[in-house]
């Protein structure tokens, strides 16, 4: 079962768009405890060492990457049911991505498409994922692939 309050996403940047917002504020409803730390834009050394500072001694890190592993819907929820009580934190890099020590670090690197997104957005769609993988976890009717 997916436990939103043990899951974080750490996002380089502020969602400036409005609809985004919206979206953003939508999920964050509907996966109550679930939160979102904004990281200041920067360089990439800079923006991987405020995320280093704000993770958490007990949570894993999953790095959001272009290189990292493609999961259909399904097997994202599979992936973060097997995963149980563990905390995770999401990184999501800034204009530049992640720097290259952070991605090394992470003990998962995820990629949400093989193309590329604003950080806004990629923000809108990991939502998005989280909350149809509990729906799936739940048996829920929301996903319907």
């Amino acid at each position: 079962m997916l436990n939103p309050a043990r899951i974080r996403i750490l996002a380089v940047g502020k969602v400036r768009k409005g609809w985004i917002r919206e979206g953003v504020e939508l999920y964050c409803k509907r996966l109550p405890g679930l939160s979102v730390v904004e990281i200041r834009d920067s360089s990439p050394a800079r923006e991987a060492a405020a995320i280093a500072a704000e993770l958490r001694a007990d949570e894993r890190l999953v790095a959001l990457a272009e290189e990292g592993g493609e999961l259909g819907s399904l097997a994202f929820a599979d992936r973060l049911g097997q995963v149980g009580s563990a905390r995770l934190a999401f990184a999501i890099g800034g204009a530049d991505g992640l720097a290259a020590e952070l991605k090394a670090r992470a003990s998962w690197r995820l990629s949400l498409s093989p193309m590329t997104f604003p950080h806004e957005l990629a923000r809108l769609l990991l939502l998005e994922q989280l909350f149809r993988a509990q729906a799936i976890l739940q048996g829920s009717p929301y996903h319907r692939g």
